[in-house]
């Protein structure tokens, strides 16, 4: 592997939203002094490389937030050796990642208890409390719930958008694709075979005559757990660390993102975010669709597959 490193200044905004216009490519470039730049997307993404000197990546985007203002545009600034910035394994979180629901409050609903899972759920994703302890405690909520009313809620599922051309393209580029959740495999191996993704890491619910047993099969895969996996994974393909990007949203995935090459924060919950912000591997997502994690990598729209 190559060890020099480029660094790279993205803008990416909602597509078809009208937010990346030619005046604030303008005003970015002003910000840094910087050199043309490329469309990746018209209108919805664009890049520029970058000589940063002695200023850090953060001080580099903070630079183009101020002199963008209250623009819609999500503002990254991103380092990989030359070899490695097209990534060769992605690793997703699932619920309110590459799906819009979490999946563990819909199970909630139907046994009556939702207000008290989704404050344990909020509570684990800002990392207010042990992640491992939390989902024990809103499994054996479930106790007695038929296993076949699973299929109801994972029927009512919904794709993040952006999430079918992400895992298509980094599929078609030779990619590995692992679906790595704190979640349940009785939704993520569906979601995954729908979507083409090439592994599942998730919890396993115990089942017993067709019913939840209220337990949940050990280990459980926590945040430690998604970085393992994602590090287990890489060695087994024979990639470095810096071959792999990893996306999610919640204080759980934390760890994952630190151990990627990049690691992505999409509509991220505050500690995720501000974590990813302050990384030199890191990348916020918040206005921006899945494909947004297409373009940090240099990957046009005209090499997306549909």
């Amino acid at each position: 592997m190559s060890s020099r490193a480029i660094d790279t200044l993205v803008l990416t905004a909602a597509p078809a939203s009208g937010h990346l216009t030619r005046d604030i490519v303008d005003a970015a470039r002003d910000a840094l002094s910087g050199p043309e730049g490329v469309w990746l997307a018209r209108g919805e993404a664009w890049e520029m490389r970058i000589d940063r000197g002695e200023r850090s990546l953060d001080d580099i985007r903070g630079a183009v937030e101020k002199a963008l203002g209250s623009a819609s545009i999500d503002v990254n600034a991103v380092s990989a050796p030359l070899s490695s910035r097209r990534k060769r394994l992605v690793c997703a979180d699932m619920e309110s990642t590459i799906i819009r629901e979490e999946l563990i409050d819909e199970m909630a609903e139907m046994v009556g208890c939702r207000a008290e899972i989704t404050a344990i759920t909020d509570a684990a994703m800002r990392g207010e409390i042990d992640f491992e302890g939390a989902l024990v405690r809103r499994v054996a909520l479930f106790k007695g719930l038929a296993a076949e009313r699973l299929d109801d809620i994972l029927r009512r599922a919904t794709l993040m958008p952006g999430a079918t051309t992400l895992l298509r393209t980094m599929a078609a580029s030779g990619a590995r694709c692992a679906l790595v959740s704190g979640g349940f495999t009785r939704f993520a191996e569906p979601i995954a075979q729908r979507l083409g993704f090439d592994t599942v890491v998730a919890n396993e619910l115990v089942i017993e005559n067709g019913k939840l047993t209220g337990e949940v099969r050990h280990p459980i895969v926590g945040p430690d757990g998604k970085a393992q996996a994602l590090t287990r994974l890489a060695a087994a393909h024979g990639l470095d660390l810096s071959e792999t990007i990893a996306v999610g949203d919640g204080a759980n995935d934390l760890v994952m993102l630190r151990t990627a090459g990049l690691g992505v924060a999409f509509r991220a919950k505050p500690i995720l975010a501000a974590a990813a912000r302050s990384s030199p591997s890191g990348a916020v997502v918040t206005h921006g669709d899945l494909t947004a994690l297409l373009y940090l990598q240099g990957i046009p729209s005209t090499a997306h597959a549909s």
